[in-house]
């Protein structure tokens, strides 16, 4: 079976080309770095089998980065049949450096210009023809959010596969080029050969000292090392620059003479509605009142709607309890089990999917519209006050979603360190999960805002645990080149498939923990052994945080998934309308330290994956002490304001 390879910067178009052909398996952001891992699936087109592999966006194959070494590692040990570049057509020049490396592998190679709609609306004209005499490889032009040209894409990729068609030799400047032969001449042992690395990369590379080509240069030929250092202190003696910038230098170069030969630019009369409305949502003022506008607005909404749907289907499953309690006795065991069925079958149906759905979707939006990227722009520059890269961003917008793909975006961080400090925080943004908990309890029965000062209170927290820890760990933290993607009108189907590829993981994942955890509850209830474990527990939870001891089981169930502490809340009070069994108080330090706690189990696992297990246990640790202390606080202040009402 040929395997079709989609190679490209982030915020490309890799992923809609990817699910206009494979179905929606990935989720597709107007977001750079969205794709996490490799994603594969099999296509049958016109007849035709053949498998598809998602690339991570790539902006080099000389990263740095872990991840993208990994994934470069898996292009240079020939795992494809035929590479598909896609290239965002608007920013061609830029986009074409990776493709004169990509040209370097001497893998067949197809060319795809996406987004042609959006460089045809900056006024940039591509004359393909001349641009696949440039490059010698085949081009296709395609619009992957409406489908355009993605059948003729994928045709001309298994045609070049089956010729084994590769693009051009491009050369650089002379005195590089002699640097270049003289170390390809000096690549002569047999062990080359079977690592299928064309020599001419390899050689390039090592002028640009690219620490993945040095190691399999130490393996093989440690004593060439010596004679590399010598061609790198030519090419810096001549150009008066590091071998590396000049030829990254070289390639951004030709990059823009193609450029210039194969487009045209058409003058435009009036500013750029990108750069217009960028002039406020990005301004170092404006941009944050806009920000929490946003934010503002999707609280209440998710809220609003919530809240419409939450009574009528409470009441409709509270009827149908009543209805089963006719028909089987409600003491027998038959019975405490049907009745703990419907009460885990119901919160996932009235309690977590009314403010799931509406956050997702406000999620997918602002995705797709483009906005996020922006909001990390703007928060770049608190999170380097709290000690931290720019690019950690990304991890804490993920987060928003679900805490395991940000921690797994972690590992794109070069520093050990940052890894360590961002993991911990990561864990403290509210997840879609813990965002059901804040709209079902403080924002049902203490207002929307008094949610929305609880996302503040955790930027708030986050941002002095970060101080903390880098204080612990101090490091200098580099500025961030963030890529801002072009406004997009969001594509119908994209968002809804995209809503229910992440809902999908609540209702296959978390809906049967809850169903099994509330029927284990009503077991537990059943043989009267709640007052047991609440008992051990009630020093903590009733003498520590002061709520009501039957809580003690909900928030142990919470450590599997964040939505069963809230269901089991039901199950264990006996009650939907939580307001008759706890005060305004008890509903606010419960919630604030269900968003503060121990990490799901499935987070704590990746936690283990990507930091180890003493990073795992030290966040474990950490988020607990944490929330244990800011709910004996608001304890605390509550405690000292009735008495002040008092006097």
């Amino acid at each position: 079976m040929i395997r079709i390879a989609l190679v490209g910067q982030p915020n490309c178009g890799k992923s809609t080309l990817f699910n206009s052909v494979a179905g929606y398996t990935t989720v597709v952001s107007n977001f750079p770095g969205s794709t996490l891992d490799l994603i594969s699936s099999r296509v049958h087109l016109n007849g035709q089998h053949f498998l598809l592999i998602d690339i991570p966006g790539l902006y080099s194959l000389t990263s740095p980065e872990p991840d993208e070494e990994a994934y470069v590692e898996y292009l240079l040990q020939g795992n494809a049949d035929v590479i598909v570049n896609i290239l965002d057509a608007s920013i061609l020049s830029r986009s074409l450096e990776l493709t004169l490396e990509l040209l370097e592998l001497q893998i067949p190679l197809v060319l795809c210009l996406n987004m042609l709609d959006e460089a045809q609306r900056k006024g940039i004209e591509i004359d393909i023809a001349a641009l696949e005499k440039e490059l010698g490889i085949p081009i296709v032009g395609t619009i992957a959010s409406r489908g355009q040209g993605v059948q003729e894409l994928f045709q001309v990729a298994l045609e070049t596969a089956q010729k084994g068609r590769t693009g051009r030799t491009l050369l650089l400047s002379l005195d590089v080029e002699t640097a270049l032969m003289e170390l390809i001449a000096r690549l002569d042992r047999e062990e080359w050969d079977g690592l299928r690395i064309p020599k001419r990369l390899m050689a390039l590379k090592l002028l640009e000292r690219v620490d993945l080509y040095e190691r399999k240069v130490s393996k093989i030929q440690p004593e060439l090392l010596e004679e590399v250092k010598h061609l790198r202190e030519e090419i810096t003696t001549r150009h008066g620059r590091p071998s590396d910038v000049v030829l990254s230098s070289e390639r951004h170069s030709l990059a823009v003479h193609i450029f210039e030969r194969v487009a045209r630019v058409r003058a435009r009369q009036s500013r750029p509605f990108r750069e217009r409305i960028d002039r406020y949502v990005m301004h170092p003022f404006w941009g944050y009142g806009i920000l929490g506008g946003i934010l503002l607005v999707l609280f209440n909404m998710i809220f609003n709607l919530g809240r419409l749907l939450e009574k009528p289907l409470l009441a409709w499953f509270h009827d149908l309890s009543l209805v089963l309690a006719r028909l089987i006795p409600p003491d027998s065991l038959f019975g405490t089990l049907a009745e703990g069925l419907i009460q885990g079958f119901s919160g996932g149906v009235a309690i977590v999917l009314p403010y799931l759905v509406p956050f997702l979707l406000g999620l997918a939006l602002l995705e797709d519209v483009g906005y996020l990227p922006r909001a990390a722009f703007l928060m770049d520059s608190i999170m380097h006050r709290i000690g931290l890269h720019g690019k950690a961003v990304f991890s804490f917008v993920l987060g928003y979603g679900c805490n395991v793909p940000a921690i797994m975006s972690i590992r794109s961080l070069e520093s050990s360190r940052d890894r360590f400090i961002s993991a911990p925080l990561v864990c403290m943004i509210p997840c879609a999960a813990r965002t059901t908990i804040i709209f079902a309890l403080a924002a049902y029965y203490l207002g929307p805002n008094t949610a929305l000062l609880l996302y503040l209170l955790n930027l708030a927290v986050i941002g002095a645990s970060g101080r903390l820890l880098t204080r612990l760990k101090p490091e200098p933290t580099p500025g961030m080149i963030l890529e801002i993607p072009s406004y997009r009108w969001p594509l119908p189907g994209a968002v809804i498939n995209k809503v229910w590829f992440r809902l999908r993981e609540f209702i296959v994942m978390a809906w049967p923990l809850l169903i099994i955890g509330s029927m284990v509850l009503s077991l537990i209830s059943y043989f009267q052994l709640f007052e047991i474990v609440n008992r051990i527990l009630s020093p903590f939870s009733e003498g520590l945080l002061g709520l009501p001891r039957a809580v003690g089981i909900p928030l142990i169930f919470g450590i599997l998934r964040k939505e069963l502490s809230l269901i089991m809340l039901v199950q264990a009070l006996g009650t939907n309308d939580f307001a008759l069994v706890m005060s305004h108080q008890q509903i606010l330090v419960f919630t604030i330290f269900s968003i503060f706690y121990i990490p799901c189990m499935a987070t704590l696992a990746m936690l283990r994956s990507v930091i180890g297990v003493r990073g795992m246990l030290f966040t474990l640790a950490f988020t607990t002490a944490l929330a244990t202390a800011i709910a004996l606080v608001l304890r605390l202040t509550f405690f000292l304001m009735g008495h002040l009402s008092l006097l």
